[in-house]
């Protein structure tokens, strides 16, 4: 590409065209419906935005095939060339962390099922779908992917992450960054890194609340998967929080829009606001009296467009001529959306010619199915899986057996029809306590929505119609399967009787529990965005009927639905075996029965830990010292009330139906602040099956100015070994990985000694190694 003179091009701009750039409009404001017309309007967009148009929002709603709403967005994007200043387009967004939030789109399984894969490259292959298919349509930017770290399963976006560890969430987003955009940045369709900063730490679990965090871990910790996505792929865009961080709101936080995201962090591309968040900063945090004043304090701290709607920017034009605003405020801003403009093509002189790539299905559909293997966790297991005797008498029970709308998340093709159904809602006044006048575009998740369920499911049904449940899939292996209706999810739920319970059950061998969760928008979801539950476990009686199972004597395999960490201690305690299936989307059904039937072997690993109680939350691996359940160099006080103080399940944690073991083959004993972590070990598979296992390196540093955490993942890698198979895998890691705010504020690599840790998982360490950093050396 060549240079493109952004402040040039801004320099021959009205004020008014200025302003119309950093503001978004909502695709729907296009419709018309009147007596002579109805349907879309393109040539609307000179009525409502007379001087250019930035952003175009919630695209997706336009349309329902693939082919239609590419020629609906060309339609607008006419209009716009012809009424913006010099032909400059507008930026179409679309959400994409499970593929593109639209109907044409696959969807694969949510971000944390990814993770739970660990397999950074696979997050590439999906990404690199969603991109193709994101221009097909007309798109020029996906908000994802979601880079918070999620420590507290009370939150009830955890499963939009990909998990609660640095590392982990770091190498994903890299990879989903390149894929999105082109490991080189070829591609024309730009990332959007969020929520910056801290969103996934809100104080008990509570979406949009306060983030009670010291800068020096926010800056170490929270900041690191969006540092490391700005340095090596290049990250287009960042999207602000909506939290507030020691009493001033992420949308107008000068310190970290601009001083750590580009002051520290390097970034240089345009951050655009999360849906109504500078609206927030007069309607929920009160820092603004007027829609003037909240544009005014989010644009000088940093932030750039106003979505979905664009009504506080609007104000900015009075702002500036009023002289309580610095025209050159808006000037910079529009230099940032200029440029990710141009590497869109949205700017005339880089408009892409040639045809338009088409997504590969075929390779969707591989994708697809992989993630969905390698996603599923298998948390305990006392030989009950694989099921391999045909003569088993299998009875499966639950809510989760014969539902396909459970394995979807939000930001999905189903859970965007809930989307809109709350928007209905929010219009009609159907939300008790908010007003249609006054609501902001969050409220949607406030909506309740009894009965709706078989709409959803329906829906499912219709998108997806070769997709099947879970029942479907096994009776499609042994179609001698039994389903019978026992459980229920919806909170407070009748108690189950026992009695009953066992005679449902009684004369089978093994009793699959196929439980779990709904995780989407609006509805009775117990998870998904403004779904915050103060307890995190099984809704319902979905316990209940664990424990009345096991209490028979049969054989019982849990399979739980979720996409985010439970209480699963008496789940575990009832089960014979327990899997977690994350969120897997269409393939969720085929994929579990793979499992249980032993055609797959089970490989996924943990991305967060699972506490053993409710009163352990946030729980996580990388706790400071002095804190947390590991205490590697001294006794602490814990729960005077828990056996035991670790999680029930680990970060890392995950079985498999064979055996793996392993040797540490060599490692240094000092290194240089440039230098690599490394350590090479030998793993065999030393079971009876073929499988996968994730190595994983931890790094401790032993001696340090500042407190820091008891263990670090640096690095891990995927392998697959046959029966007897072994293989020498060599880990590395930048010694950089173990960088922090020192002392004195500024970063830092400090000398001292550092104890590495390979092994399965946080609490399967096979092996460790001790080294030393010859000298420090400030980075900042």
């Amino acid at each position: 590409m060549s240079s493109f003179d952004a402040a040039r091009l801004v320099g021959k701009m009205t004020l008014e065209q200025k302003v119309a750039q950093l503001r978004g409009l909502f695709a729907t404001e296009l419709f018309v419906a009147t007596p002579e017309s109805q349907g879309l309007d393109p040539s609307r967009v000179s009525i409502i935005r007379p001087h250019g148009v930035g952003h175009i929002s919630m695209a997706w709603f336009l349309a329902e095939q693939a082919d239609e709403l590419r020629l609906q967005l060309d339609a607008i994007q006419h209009h716009v060339r012809e009424t913006s200043p010099f032909g400059i387009g507008a930026m179409v967004h679309f959400e994409a962390i499970n593929g593109v939030v639209h109907d044409s789109g696959p969807q694969f399984p949510t971000a944390w099922a990814q993770a739970a894969s660990w397999n950074p490259g696979l997050i590439r292959r999906a990404a690199s779908v969603s991109s193709a298919l994101t221009e097909q349509i007309g798109g020029h930017a996906v908000f994802s992917p979601v880079m918070d770290l999620a420590r507290d399963p009370r939150w009830g976006r955890v499963h939009e992450t990909y998990g609660e560890d640095p590392e982990l969430v770091a190498q994903c987003s890299v990879a989903f960054v390149e894929g999105i955009q082109g490991r080189n940045g070829e591609r024309p369709v730009l990332a959007t890194g969020k929520h910056f900063l801290g969103y996934g730490a809100s104080e008990g679990g509570l979406n949009q609340a306060i983030t009670q965090l010291g800068r020096r871990a926010l800056v170490d910790e929270y900041a690191e998967p969006f540092r490391r996505a700005i340095a090596e792929a290049d990250l287009a865009l960042m999207m602000n929080s909506y939290n507030e961080v020691d009493g001033v709101p992420a949308a107008a936080n000068r310190w970290m829009l601009t001083d750590l995201l580009r002051g520290e962090l390097g970034f240089s591309g345009p951050v655009v606001s999360d849906y109504s968040s500078i609206a927030m900063l007069r309607t929920v945090y009160h820092t603004a009296p007027q829609p003037g004043a909240a544009a005014r304090q989010a644009l000088e701290a940093g932030l750039d467009a106003d979505l979905p709607g664009g009504e506080e920017y609007a104000m900015l034009v009075e702002e500036v001529q009023s002289g309580r605003l610095d025209e050159r405020h808006v000037d910079v801003a529009v230099e940032r959306t200029l440029v990710a403009k141009s590497r869109a093509g949205l700017i005339p002189e880089f408009r892409r010619t040639g045809s338009t790539p088409r997504m590969d299905r075929e390779e969707a559909a591989e994708v697809r199915r992989t993630f969905a293997d390698q996603s599923l966790v298998l948390l305990s297991n006392d030989g009950a899986l694989p099921i391999t005797d045909d003569r088993t008498k299998i009875v499966i029970v639950g809510p989760a057996a014969n539902e396909l709308r459970i394995h979807f998340g939000a930001y999905t093709s189903v859970s965007n029809i809930e989307m809109m159904r709350g928007s209905m809602a929010l219009r009609n006044g159907e939300i008790p306590g908010i007003s249609a006048e006054e609501a902001i575009f969050t409220d949607i998740f406030q909506a309740r929505l009894p009965g709706i369920e078989p709409t959803f499911e329906e829906a499912a049904q219709r998108l997806h119609p070769h997709a099947v449940t879970l029942l479907e899939a096994l009776r499609a292996h042994r179609t001698d399967v039994s389903f019978i209706e026992l459980g229920d999810l919806i909170p407070g739920a009748v108690p189950l009787d026992a009695a009953a319970v066992a005679s449902a059950v009684g004369g089978a061998d093994l009793v699959i529990a196929a439980l779990g969760e709904r995780t989407g928008w609006v509805g009775n979801n117990t998870a998904g965005e403004g779904q915050s539950t103060s307890e995190p476990r099984l809704p319902g009686n979905q316990e209940q009927l664990v424990s009345l199972l096991a209490e028979t004597g049969i054989s019982v395999v849990s399979v739980v639905v979720t996409g985010r960490p439970l209480v699963l201690t008496e789940v575990a305690e009832g089960s014979n075996a327990l899997l977690v299936a994350p969120l897997l989307g269409e393939e969720g059904g085929e994929a579990i029965a793979r499992a249980l039937m032993g055609e797959v072997n089970p490989s996924g690993k943990l991305p967060s830990s699972f506490p053993r109680s409710i009163g352990q939350i946030p729980i996580y691996h990388g706790h400071h010292f002095g804190s947390g359940y590991d205490h590697p160099t001294g006794t602490r006080h814990g729960y005077n009330d828990l056996v035991s103080q670790s999680p029930l399940f680990a970060f890392g944690h995950g079985l498999s139906y064979t055996d793996f073991d392993l040797t540490v083959e060599g490692s240094e004993s000092t290194v240089d602040p440039d230098g690599q972590l490394a350590l090479t070990v030998k793993v065999r598979n030393s079971g009876s099956q073929p499988g996968d296992t994730v190595i994983q390196l931890y790094a401790r540093d032993e001696e340090a100015t500042v407190v820091r955490p008891v263990r670090q993942l640096v690095a891990f890698e995927r392998v697959t070994l046959d029966v007897g198979e072994e293989k020498t895998i060599a880990l590395s890691a930048p010694v950089a990985r173990l960088a922090f705010t020192g002392i004195d504020n500024r970063r830092v690599i400090e000398a001292g000694r550092v104890t590495l840790s390979v092994g399965f998982a946080s609490d399967d360490i096979r092996a460790t190694s001790e080294l030393e950093i010859v000298s420090s050396s400030n980075l900042v």
